[in-house]
This record gives structure tokens, sequence and C-alpha cells, in this order.
């Protein structure tokens, strides 16, 4: 399945400005996340920004740059601003990549890219895991999805979903649907440009979800369990703490 890559970088962070410059192992993160988009098949990719700073450093490590109007909301405008700007073909399938994902694995990378190629595609392709304790569950910062038996979501939440009606250590550990999703999206120029230009739903405004916006518009999202463990991705300066222990670690991708 031929694809590219468009990781949205701004600096303008608001709980962690100019995150995606920070180093972790020495080097930036956004230089890691692009070495994951490389690694995954994916026959270009982009860095959409809209600071110079952040276009020098990219261009320093030799990444392709497309810079976008600093008022653009959202990373997805950001990425559809920037495939406008590039002239994309609609048929173009496009995968997402936050810029605060330094562990993302290129195998799901990939994956999401591949939906594209089933005979009845989605309108957007992501991915989601199960989720790891009951904390994690009740974290209003960690999005749930619930899906149907074909893996299309049924809803997003910061709230938790599905209901353990009956509570309790042994519910949570009998209950095989707990899932929390994974934000990196794959869709089509076409999907995504009719996107951007439908107006914030209630409910994306309620829960702070853009991808409400799509379910309420009708649209098929696929959300299959990741590949491959999909990391931590990068909020906080607490996150970025935690990533540089990853890495001095031992980081699975080198």
């Amino acid at each position: 399945m031929s694809f590219k890559v468009y990781i949205p970088a701004r600096y303008a962070s608001t709980r962690l400005p100019g995150k995606v410059l920070e180093t972790i192992g020495g080097r930036t993160m956004l230089e890691l996340v692009h070495e994951r988009a490389r690694e995954s098949g994916a026959t270009e990719v982009v860095i959409a920004t809209d600071d110079a700073r952040i276009a020098r450093v990219a261009e320093g490590f030799g990444a392709r740059v497309c810079m976008t109007d600093r008022e653009l909301r959202t990373g997805t405008d950001r990425i559809a601003a920037a495939a406008a700007l590039r002239g994309e073909a609609d048929t173009q399938v496009i995968v997402n990549l936050q810029g605060d994902e330094p562990f993302m694995p290129a195998a799901v990378i990939a994956q999401v890219a591949a939906q594209f190629g089933a005979p009845l595609a989605p309108d957007i392709a992501t991915v989601c895991e199960p989720l790891r304790d009951r904390a994690e569950y009740e974290d209003p910062n960690v999005v749930k999805v619930v899906r149907a038996a074909n893996d299309l979501a049924l809803y997003f939440s910061r709230a938790c979903i599905p209901h353990l009606r009956d509570g309790g250590l042994e519910a949570w550990r009998a209950g095989p649907l707990q899932r929390r999703h994974v934000g990196i999206y794959g869709y089509t120029v076409g999907f995504l440009q009719r996107y951007v230009a439908w107006a914030p739903t209630a409910l994306e405004i309620s829960e702070r979800l853009e991808q409400l916006r799509a379910l309420v518009h009708g649209a098929r999202i696929a959300v299959p369990d990741a590949v491959a463990p999909c990391g931590v991705g990068v909020d906080t300066p607490a996150d970025l703490s935690r990533a540089r222990a990853l890495r001095a670690g031992g980081s699975p991708h080198g």
C-alpha cells in the first residue's frame, strides 16, 4: 500500500513548549519521529510546521519541510493545509504521525496505511491497545474506544467505557473489551479535506476529541489492535523525563 507520512510539528505546545526540539538520547524528538516514519516504508515523509526554528532543525537532519500558517488550530488542519500546498491527489493515503511520538513502531505506521488496501476501506484508520491497568482506565487523559465486531469505532471517550456495571477488580480482570486509542491516523487526502471543512461538533467540543466529528458525520473509523506496543507519547515534562529514561535503558527502536 503506497502511502506518505506527514508529521505536524508546532512550537507553541501548551504543556511543553518546543517539545519536538527537546532531546532524547542526544537527538531531538522530531528526528526520532522522522526516523520511525522513514522506517515504515512510506514513499515520502513531510514535516508540516509553522515555526522557523523547527524547520531549521528538520532541514538539518535532511527532512522535507512544508511551512504552514501559525493560526491553524490542530495538527489535522496543518496536515490538510500542507497537503493542499503540495498538490497531493485526493486518492493519496497520508498517515498523520504526531511529532511527540518518538517510540511509535514503524510496523504500526505501516499497519495504519495498510487498512486502505482492504476491499472496504475505512474513511479513517487508526489503532488501539489493551489498557494496562484500572488506573489507566479511569484516567481522563487516556482516550478509550469501544468497537463493533468488525473493529469499526462505535465511540471514543475520556470517560470509562465500556462501563463496568458490577465494578471491582474481578470485573476488570474478566473484561477483554477495554482499549485505549492510540493517536495515529490515516486517511485519503480527499476525505481529509472534507473533514476539515466540517464545523466542530458538540460531542467533539465536549470531549475535546477530534475523531468524534468524523463519527457524527457517519465516517467509518477502523481501530484494530496495534501489531506492536506503541510506546509513550510526550505531552508533559514528566513524559519527557520518562521518555529519556526509556531511551537510556535501551529503546527497542535504537
